[in-house]
């Protein structure tokens, strides 16, 4: 007497979702990684919007270990040290970034936003206005989304904003200029290309 096999549907369902998750999974992993060491800077990219600087700075380092030329990962290194006050290492990194990505409008945005910090205000303007004819929408700022996701009700100030403020404030004498307001002036985000 033959018996016959009874499928449960549930199982075949969950088999099914079970493979499909490992598909997902496994073509996620390789798909973010077009270049060696694209997977460690947008590991790098979330520990730096997390706040872990050195976690992060030790995913952008393991991706330029993998790829010395990824202009990404020297972006991203370049931020983390400028989020650590390691103006000096960021500087460096943000003209590496550059020299890699001639056409990377973020990196001339973030590093205004240093040369800002450093009190360098007309290199600063001068690399807000080239990543605003780079880039039109990078004057757009953060987005609601990323607003709500960081508690944070009102929109930062944009580099368009703080291009035409430190503009106005340089066409005026020099001891009536107000180019530094720590209060408004940590309020400045960094720049990123979102992948």
């Amino acid at each position: 007497m033959k018996k016959k096999i009874k499928f449960d549907s549930k199982g075949i369902l969950y088999l099914a979702m079970l493979i499909g998750v490992i598909a997902f999974v496994f073509y996620w992993r390789l798909g973010t990684e077009k270049n060696p060491g694209d997977y460690a800077v947008t590991k790098g990219n979330y520990r730096l919007e997390d706040g872990q600087f050195d976690e992060a700075a030790k995913e952008f380092s393991i991706a330029l270990e993998k790829n010395p030329d990824h202009a990404m990962a020297h972006l991203g290194l370049a931020i983390t040290y400028m989020q650590m006050n390691k103006n000096q290492e960021s500087m460096a990194e943000f003209n590496r970034a550059i020299e890699l990505g001639p056409d990377l409008a973020p990196a001339y945005a973030d590093r205004g936003v240093l040369y800002d910090r450093m009190g360098e205000y007309e290199k600063a303007l001068a690399d807000y206005r080239k990543a605003l004819a780079m880039d039109p929408k990078i004057l757009e700022g953060p987005g609601f989304l990323w607003r709500f996701m960081r508690n944070i009700e009102e929109m930062p100030p944009t580099i368009l904003q703080r291009a035409d403020y430190l503009e106005a404030e340089l066409a005026k004498p020099p001891e009536e200029r107000l180019l530094k307001v720590p209060e408004i002036d940590k309020e400045q985000r960094m720049y990123k290309i979102d992948d």
